[in-house]
């Protein structure tokens, strides 16, 4: 079975009604997770702690969708 991993992150938005953070050296990685269960409970966890900062925003990215198991290489590893 393949792993779906989703990594957790956020950090403080230039404005809370788009997606552009003010400085993303200062992007809070929460951490990689194998399931949405466990990363949901991770984003949700670290979005209450900010709730008074309306530009802070944590987001789930699905890693599995990065990686299609199903060719021989990904657009990424063609790169390197």
């Amino acid at each position: 079975m393949a792993q779906r991993l989703h990594l957790v992150f956020g950090g403080e938005l230039v404005d809370p009604s788009k997606t552009q953070f003010k400085d993303v050296d200062d992007i809070h990685i929460v951490g990689m997770f194998p399931d949405y269960a466990s990363a949901h409970d991770a984003w949700k966890s670290e979005a209450q702690r900010t709730v008074d900062n309306a530009h802070m925003r944590y987001f789930i990215a699905h890693i599995h969708r990065l990686r299609d198991e199903e060719t021989e290489a990904s657009s990424t590893e063609e790169l390197g």
